[in-house]
């Protein structure tokens, strides 16, 4: 019985840290330097990677692809699971329970057993997409 909720509490950890860091992947801003970091005509060029894994460039894409995967899971749900599924990642990505959704039923208990139903559906998803 310990063996499986360790387990449990492992998958709710690597849960929370998918949806975090999908949050703030997926997120229209992000902090940057005051200059642009490529020139406007080099857009589109894209450097060989050959040797620059060193640089981070494959965890990079790596990370990229599995936030996309993430992304495709969530929004393939339907609400309100995914409603509860969105507002919980803003929430994990800030730290602290902040932000509601009008979606969503006002009873906290309801409200709770949404979230439980989609976070066991969208790790019910993550599995089969080898995430989990």
């Amino acid at each position: 019985m310990s063996d499986m909720r360790e387990v449990e509490q492992a998958k709710h950890a690597a849960l929370n840290e998918l949806l975090s860091s999908w949050h703030s992947w997926q997120a229209p801003y992000s902090q940057g330097r005051g200059y642009p970091g490529t020139a406007a005509g080099m857009e589109q060029y894209r450097a060989s990677r050959q040797y620059d894994d060193e640089n981070g460039a494959l965890d990079a894409q790596l990370h990229s692809q599995t936030m996309r995967t993430v992304g495709f899971e969530v929004w393939q749900m339907v609400s309100p699971w995914r409603d509860a599924i969105l507002i919980n990642a803003r929430n994990l990505a800030l730290g602290m329970t902040v932000f509601r959704s009008p979606r969503l039923p006002d009873c906290d208990m309801r409200r709770a057993e949404i979230l439980v139903e989609a976070r066991d559906k969208l790790a019910l998803r993550l599995e089969k997409a080898g995430l989990l």
